[in-house]
Order: structure tokens, then C-alpha cells, then sequence
């Protein structure tokens, strides 16, 4: 038989809604209005979907969306400068840089620049202490965060399974890590972290009850390295040549789907599975954010 279907789509329009209540009481309780910023350097097409999508989501939250779009030709300087500006704008609670950025441009300066309460990506240093250290002021990346969410609203609680993560990536592995070692919902979970060097891969993937693959290789993980019943969360989106179809590839995630659902029991989607939920996590942590802020400020 095969596993059930964990619907990422399904689960974050869940979270989407209930976002959108609370913005709409945070709004008559306080007057705040939660504002994202997003910051696009360059023309990457991939990244212009990605913050049109955020934006749009945004706005269907009935959260302030402001998109900040700069010429590939912006110096760093530059670029910090429009971040100093956000960090004291009082309309913004949360800012996102949208990666990957332009060559001359270091990364980690620039999201070390980021005001750490408004860090809804999760990827400043503070951030990512606090979320090690188990603070629950801290923003989890939203990657990780959306995964948790899912699990426990599929009702596959983490507690006291064995959870194996394939790939060590400070945006999804290490992250995943932490939230599944904490203390609260969504965690209490006993954790592996394998990758690339992990002596027979295959051998300590089937040691997972619940198994979170974020390696970005297509495909990767087959019917033989999934334990029977284990609950298969794949991360992975890859575009594979595919000359058949009208745009000429088709994606697909780091699991191979239909042979692994067979054994599984559950699996997400690819797509329709984590990628939803990544951007009402962002939802999420922006309402977050406005609230610590509407708090302090009240």
C-alpha cells in the first residue's frame, strides 16, 4: 500500500489563513500593520519569482509588502546602506535578502547586517546561536521551520523517533537539527546528521523513522534506503531534462518518489511538498516579528 501523501499546499494554506487572522486582530488590537521588505539585487529570474511569490503572499496575509529591487551594478556599500535604512524603518519588522547575490557582494556581511529581530530568514548569526541554544525569541530558517510544522500537522510527531537528515547545510541540515533537538513542539527527537562522508549512507538512512532528505542531488534517495513505514520529508527541488514535455524538463525532488512511496509511510511531494510551506513560515515569522515589536513598543 501505498504511504500517505503529506500535502505541503494543503498544510500551508492552513498556516497562511491563521496568519491572516492574527494580522487582522494585531491590527485592532494595536494598530500595528507587520511590513516585509524584500531586497532583490540584479535580474536572476528564479529569484524574481521567488520574491514575487513572497510578495503576493504577503499581501494576501494583509501584511505591508515592499520590494526593494536593485541593479546588479549595486556595490555592497551600497547595498548595506538600503539594509541600515530598513533596520530603522518602524513600518518594516521583518527583511529578507534574497539570495543568491551578485559576484563582489559577500553574503555573510550582508546578512550579518540585518537587524537580528527583523532576520525573518533565520540566517543571522544571532539567529542561528539562539536557535542552537534552544531561545524561542530566535527565527528559524523557514526551510526547517515549514518541515516541523509539517510533521506535526500531519501527525508525525517527532518525540522520541529517530529522525535522519541527509545534507549538513547551514539553510536546512544544521537548522533542522536544532529544531528537532529542542525541547518543544516538534521536538525531543533523537537526531543523525549525515552527508557526502557518512560511511554507508544508505545503511543510516534506514535507521530513520522520520528521514529529511536536503542532500540536491535528483533522485538520490531509493526504495532501499528507506526503513518500511519510515516518514520520507524530501526538501530536494531539481529541474531534469525531459524532452517529452512541453517545457522540456520536469521537477523532481532528491527522493525517488513513486518507487520510495511504495515503502514509505508517509512522503511530501515534489512539487506541492516543502516549498509552500517555506513561504508561510516567512508569513509566520514576519507576524511574529510585528508582535515582539507592537510588545516592546507598547
Amino acid at each position: 500500500m501505498a504511504g500517505q501523501l503529506i500535502s505541503g499546499k494543503e498544510i500551508a494554506q492552513g498556516i497562511r489563513e491563521e496568519v491572516r487572522e492574527r494580522v487582522t486582530d494585531l491590527r485592532g488590537s494595536t494598530g500595528v500593520v507587520p511590513g516585509l521588505a524584500t531586497v532583490l539585487v540584479g535580474e536572476d529570474p528564479a529569484s524574481q519569482t521567488y520574491v514575487g511569490m513572497k510578495n503576493r503572499a504577503a499581501e494576501e496575509a494583509g501584511i505591508l509588502s515592499r520590494q526593494i529591487t536593485l541593479p546588479v551594478e549595486t556595490s555592497e556599500d551600497e547595498l548595506l546602506g538600503w539594509i541600515d535604512g530598513l533596520n530603522s524603518d518602524p513600518e518594516i519588522h521583518g527583511i529578507l535578502v534574497q539570495l543568491p547575490l551578485p559576484d563582489g557582494i559577500r553574503e555573510e556581511r550582508v546578512l550579518e547586517a540585518v537587524d537580528p529581530r527583523k532576520d525573518v530568514d533565520g540566517f543571522h548569526p544571532v539567529n542561528v546561536g539562539r536557535l542552537a541554544a534552544g531561545v524561542k525569541e530566535a527565527f528559524p530558517p523557514c526551510t526547517p521551520k515549514g518541515v516541523m510544522e509539517m510533521l506535526l500537522r500531519s501527525g508525525h510527531d517527532p518525540a522520541g523517533k529517530h529522525a535522519v537528515i541527509l545534507g549538513r547545510s547551514n539553510i536546512v541540515g544544521r537548522p533542522m537539527a536544532s529544531l528537532l533537538l529542542g525541547r518543544g513542539p516538534g521536538g525531543n527527537a533523537t537526531v543523525t546528521v549525515a552527508h557526502s562522508r557518512t560511511q554507508d549512507l544508505p545503511a543510516v538512512a534506514r535507521l530513520a523513522d522520520i528521514l529529511i532528505v536536503a542532500i540536491g542531488r535528483p533522485e538520490f534517495v531509493t526504495r532501499d534506503m528507506v526503513r518500511p513505514g519510515a516518514v520520507v520529508i524530501d526538501v530536494g527541488v531539481n529541474r531534469v531534462e525531459a524532452p517529452d514535455t512541453e517545457k522540456g524538463y520536469r521537477l523532481v525532488g532528491d527522493v525517488a518518489f513513486d518507487e520510495v512511496r511504495e515503502v514509505a509511510g508517509a512522503i511530501t511531494p515534489v512539487p506541492g511538498g516543502v516549498g509552500p510551506m517555506t513561504i508561510a513560515t516567512l508569513l509566520s515569522n514576519t507576524l511574529k516579528s510585528a508582535e515582539a515589536w507592537a510588545e516592546r513598543d507598547g
